[in-house]
């Protein structure tokens, strides 16, 4: 059994509100391919691409649109790159824009990739999806088109449009209603989803380009990690850097998450060679030397944040892995323990 590649909540911005505008109850669209509702609030949140999918062509079946995701894509844009498009929008140029949107790309998804590519005198920003057969991509690829000619927009103009927009699959319905949606007819069938354009085009400036707040942005996406990894211990860390602080780190959970169930997991795990139980204690040991590096971290609060019902167990824990306390691995790393403001106390007259 093949692993399934996740995407972030955030691909799913605007969804309860584009659902409705469609006669849909996004709730119960929701439920309907087996994603809780509370699943989509927090935008780093993952779920599986093939849920993603599943999500999109059931939409596009109840509303009886078959441009659900051309139409949904066109409504979401650009809001759903969210910190990515700080980034991209404070580069210099468009096109250092478009080399970091390959970069950053897979933090988002990692059912896809970005590329770029110049070859007799045109440029083509191009979008592969690596399990092209999950049913649903057609809606999820035309999301990704209009979403992109969105990007574009923003990068270069309100009216921008590409020399060529090309389609992987046939048009799922009359022609012109996609050129009335895109502002520009199509090419179906092509070998993938791309725009084609010239040149010139990535040489132009970023107006309101900011050095500064592109590196604070670039900072802060650092603390994501990349969704392209098809390896399963990979996968499941992911899942559990993610369900930890919300206390629901079980592999009944983890399995929930990946559309599996939990003795296909074991099956997967055991496959692998590996145990949940390995894989989560990776996962603290990793994010506790994280946590502890920050002098204020409150040894009790991360014993919460870690899954243990006290701080005496995670020390017990923590004794375990680096044969010391917490306190005094913060000491051999030199971290010097400072108190937290717990509140404001009066100020003397």
């Amino acid at each position: 059994m093949a692993t399934v590649p996740f995407v972030r909540a955030i691909s799913l911005t605007g969804f309860h509100a584009f659902a409705a505008a469609q006669g849909l109850d996004p709730v119960q669209m929701l439920r309907h391919i087996g994603l809780p509702s509370h699943s989509v609030q927090h935008e780093d949140g993952l779920f599986p691409y093939q849920q993603y999918c599943a999500l999109l062509e059931a939409c596009s079946l109840h509303s009886g649109n078959a441009l659900f995701g051309l139409q949904y894509g066109l409504f979401q844009a650009p809001g759903v790159f969210g910190d990515l498009l700080y980034l991209l929008r404070n580069t210099r140029t468009v096109g250092e824009a478009l080399l970091e949107l390959r970069h950053h790309y897979a933090l988002y998804n990692g059912a896809a990739e970005v590329g770029l590519d110049h070859q007799d005198g045109w440029v083509t920003l191009s979008y592969h999806v690596r399990q092209s057969n999950v049913p649903g991509v057609r809606q999820a690829e035309e999301l990704a088109c209009a979403v992109g000619i969105q990007l574009m927009r923003a990068l270069v103009g309100e009216h921008w449009l590409p020399s060529a927009l090309l389609l992987r699959h046939p048009a799922s319905t009359d022609t012109a209603l996609y050129a009335q949606a895109l502002g520009m007819a199509p090419t179906f069938g092509a070998h993938c989803l791309a725009m084609v354009f010239e040149p010139a085009i990535l040489d132009r400036p970023n107006a309101a380009s900011d050095e500064a707040l592109h590196q604070v942005v670039a900072r802060r996406m650092q603390r994501l990690e990349p969704l392209s990894s098809d390896n399963l211990s990979d996968q499941i860390k992911q899942l559990l850097h993610q369900l930890l602080p919300a206390g629901r780190a079980t592999a009944e959970r983890v399995a929930s998450v990946m559309a599996v169930t939990p003795n296909e997991l074991r099956q997967l795990m055991e496959h692998e060679g590996l145990t949940f139980q390995q894989l989560l204690d990776e996962v603290r040991q990793g994010m506790a030397q994280a946590y502890l590096s920050r002098p204020s971290v409150n040894i009790g609060e991360l014993a919460t944040m870690l899954g243990y019902s006290d701080a005496s167990g995670f020390c017990r824990a923590f004794h375990r892995w680096f044969h010391m306390s917490p306190l005094n691995w913060q000491k051999s790393q030199g971290i010097q323990r400072q108190p937290r403001l717990l509140g404001r106390g009066r100020t003397r007259r």
